[in-house]
């Protein structure tokens, strides 16, 4: 009789665990200083873009056919939009969950922030810096954003062991869960791509990291062929 043989091992999710696929929203409307978008409980609100309703569309066609249990959402209608096609393709009614909505930016919200950031004010140089959110004026503080990211997906994992739930949320939030996850320092996973793919397996106190800013599903850099330099 050969000697018995050991293959590598192939993930499965644990007994007990819940899969979280973590989508990133599609690309939202440009800010514009003189139009603000409507808010919701101070934060800024506005709709996808037409790029951004196009990544929705990929990402319902690369996750429709993956076993989803249930899709949740945010309090902001840009994740509602990027939750559309994939839940009237399955037929499932998204779940609101607050606690994952984007982190608050306090004096910068209305498009003050992207303004700000895209031509290095001094306060969005001492944040990258220093990896800190309030040091934007009245903003959340790290330890508050990640207080209530810990409770929403506490509250996802507690209403469904054993299965595999979709949450389309925030740059900032899906950034702050691969940071809690691995011990990263902050702002290590920042700028996750519009409709990318992030994957987080909850057992217990234990999380677990399969995948972050997965974009073979879109149209990006790394699709595009390689054009010369001159």
């Amino acid at each position: 009789m050969g000697e018995k043989e050991y293959r590598q091992h192939r993930f499965t999710r644990p007994p007990g665990a819940t899969e979280i696929i973590l989508v990133r929203h599609g690309e939202s409307a440009p800010a514009r200083l003189d139009q603000p978008p409507p808010s919701v409980d101070g934060r800024s609100d506005p709709p996808l873009d037409p790029q951004g309703q196009k990544e929705a569309d990929r990402v319902a066609d690369r996750l429709q056919d993956v076993g989803v249990d249930a899709i949740y959402v945010t309090s902001l209608r840009r994740t509602v939009e990027t939750a559309a096609p994939l839940a009237a393709r399955l037929g499932l009614e998204p779940q609101v969950e607050p606690d994952l909505t984007e982190v608050y930016l306090g004096e910068w919200e209305g498009g003050i922030f992207r303004k700000h950031f895209a031509e290095n004010h001094p306060i969005a140089l001492q944040a990258r810096t220093e990896s800190r959110w309030d040091a934007i004026p009245g903003a959340e503080s790290n330890e508050a954003f990640q207080a209530r990211i810990r409770a929403g997906i506490a509250r996802i994992v507690t209403a469904h062991p054993d299965q595999r739930v979709v949450a389309v949320t925030h740059g900032g939030v899906i950034g702050t869960i691969v940071e809690m996850a691995t011990g990263a320092r902050a702002f290590a996973f920042a700028g996750s791509d519009n409709g990318s793919i992030s994957h987080l397996v909850v057992l217990g106190e234990h999380w677990l990291i399969r995948r972050f800013n997965d974009t073979s599903h879109l149209d990006t850099d790394l699709d595009r062929p390689v054009q010369p330099l001159i």
